[in-house]
């Protein structure tokens, strides 16, 4: 149960991203979803490879690289799901680090 809910935050965290980044949008709700669901299983699979091959770069900037890899991973999906759409890496970006702070906010909620 905790992981639906936890997939329809993130999808309305996405629609909600439209209007206060500019250069994300998504269609429709259902777009949402899809790119909610592919972003969860790309931070799931890609991110933590990520993360160990870039190990070094991620110590010296003391983690700030991790947004980095964030938005990349953000911008991928966007590439991936029709009807999400992620124009350049500054958007991405952005878009990174307000899923992280809803993240952040989900998983404190839900403890």
């Amino acid at each position: 149960m905790g992981i639906i809910i936890r997939w329809l935050i993130y999808a309305v965290a996405l629609m909600i991203l439209t209007y206060i980044v500019p250069g994300i949008s998504v269609k429709n709700f259902y777009s949402a979803l899809i790119a909610a669901l592919v972003l969860g299983l790309v931070n799931a699979v890609i991110r933590p490879l990520l993360i160990l091959l870039t190990l070094p770069v991620n110590i010296l900037t003391l983690g700030l690289f991790t947004l980095v890899i964030n938005a990349l991973m953000l911008w991928f999906v966007a590439s991936i799901v029709k009807g999400f759409d992620v124009r350049n890496f500054a958007a991405a970006f952005l878009g990174a680090l307000i899923l992280w702070l809803v993240g952040w906010i989900t998983n404190a909620l839900t403890k």
